[in-house]
């Protein structure tokens, strides 16, 4: 079996102080993957830049304090890209992969966007090149024998089970029409959403939660960090959970893991 999660950790160097290590401590997970670390390799403790028993792969921002992704494995990597190939993105700390045997990794921050801004221009221009990407990607794996698997924060809800309030976030990011559409085509082109598959039916499971009000206490989330995986892997997918905190005190971040076993 092969069990992989993924966070959005909200910073790296505030999520280890307030749960992040003992977490990490405890998983039994193979391979993690990490957004929003929001720090440079030597400004993170040693037993999190270089866990025991993982093998660590850091992508910062070139945006001191932005972004920024990590992949962590228990197996050596037999290789390691930072960036999909773009001259805008690559050193904007927001995607890096790695070869495993029979699979490759990703590890995804997807610009979350502001309508009506120049973040929301950036957010479709990645999303235009990185469509393309995945097409590559999934015929280059194909042809050396590796299935594929994106984790990570992608920040739009799929569908109107994939978040609460979805009636009155139709016209802000992270919703729109567009973006949505561009997720089916996505799930149109060879690529499965593994939690959907194995809970059809909704709502959520929600992966994240605003720290404002009581969105975490009232279950009030948005289902926006997905493991994206080619076909034939999703159909090994056995399990799928958000590991929630049982409080809202307890929460290291306000992303929870998303935990998904395969059979090999």
């Amino acid at each position: 079996m092969l069990t992989v999660s993924t966070v959005n950790v909200n910073g790296l160097r505030a999520a280890a102080k307030k749960g992040f290590v003992e977490w990490l401590a405890a998983t039994g997970a193979d391979v993690i993957c990490l957004q929003e670390t929001r720090a440079e390799p030597d400004q993170l403790p040693p037993g999190v830049r270089e866990p025991d028993g993982w093998h660590s792969v850091l992508a910062p921002s070139s945006a001191k304090g932005r972004a920024g992704v990590a992949v962590y494995s228990r197996v050596e990597p037999s290789a390691v890209r930072i960036g999909f190939g773009s001259a805008e993105f690559d050193d904007s700390g927001r995607y890096a992969e790695v070869d495993l045997p029979g699979l490759v990794v990703g590890s995804l921050y997807l610009p979350s966007g502001d309508v009506g801004t120049p973040r929301q221009d950036e957010k479709e221009r990645f999303m235009k090149e990185f469509q393309a990407y995945l097409g590559d990607l999934r015929e280059r794996a194909a042809a050396d024998g590796r299935e594929v698997l994106v984790c990570g924060d992608w920040n739009i809800a799929h569908r109107e089970i994939d978040l609460k309030n979805w009636k009155a976030n139709q016209k802000e990011a992270g919703f729109l029409p567009e973006e949505r559409a561009w997720l089916t085509e996505i799930f149109d082109s060879g690529y499965v959403d593994v939690v959907r598959r194995l809970h059809p039916e909704g709502p959520g499971p929600y992966s994240w939660w605003s720290y404002r009000g009581k969105a975490f206490d009232n279950d009030s989330g948005w289902r926006i960090d997905y493991h994206v995986a080619t076909a034939s892997l999703a159909e090994r997918a056995v399990e799928a959970r958000v590991e929630r905190a049982p409080s809202y005190d307890l929460r290291w971040s306000d992303h929870a893991p998303v935990t998904v076993t395969y059979r090999d």
